[in-house]
């Protein structure tokens, strides 16, 4: 992995919401942890008596499954019975369009084919075309145009045919 492949990495991981990475390549590894030193996990020391009077003593600190989680993104983990989602594969930019001055691919009510491109994502400057798990129609598109995606994240809901 050439330096400015882990710089451009590094920029895109500081404009998401992930919060740590762990790559292992031919010839390296790379860790990038953003959380701060409260959010790690801490292990307790001593009995069980002394861990309860100095929880009871101090207040519980707000973790980070207390931020507050965009609209979207709740609406993005439910999976409704006869739904298939199509899901990023890689952290990236995702780009509905196949460029600025061309229309997207599909909208919301379109029917695509399995294997039909429905999106692109970018990840240091490789464009990878996402296509369709199954056939049938759009009923949601769960991302912007041009927004960083995470590994796993739904992309768009189709019910198949």
């Amino acid at each position: 992995m050439k330096f400015a492949e882990i710089q451009e990495l590094i920029a895109q991981i500081d404009q998401s919401e992930i919060q740590k990475l762990e790559l292992d390549f031919e010839g390296g590894h790379i860790l990038i942890d953003k959380r701060d030193i409260a959010d790690l996990p801490v292990q307790e020391t001593g009995t069980g008596e002394e861990v309860a009077k100095q929880e009871q003593a101090s207040p519980a600190l707000p973790t980070a499954s207390a931020k507050a989680v965009p609209e979207s993104a709740n609406q993005a983990t439910e999976v409704k019975a006869n739904t298939v989602q199509v899901k990023a594969p890689l952290v990236g930019i995702v780009y509905l369009q196949p460029s600025p001055d061309k229309p997207q691919y599909k909208k919301v009510g379109d029917h695509v084919q399995k294997g039909e491109v429905v999106c692109l994502i970018e990840a240091m400057k490789m464009m990878t075309e996402i296509k369709s798990t199954s056939s049938g129609t759009i009923t949601e598109i769960l991302v912007a145009n041009e927004e960083v995606v995470e590994y796993d994240q739904p992309l768009m809901t189709i019910i198949p045919d």
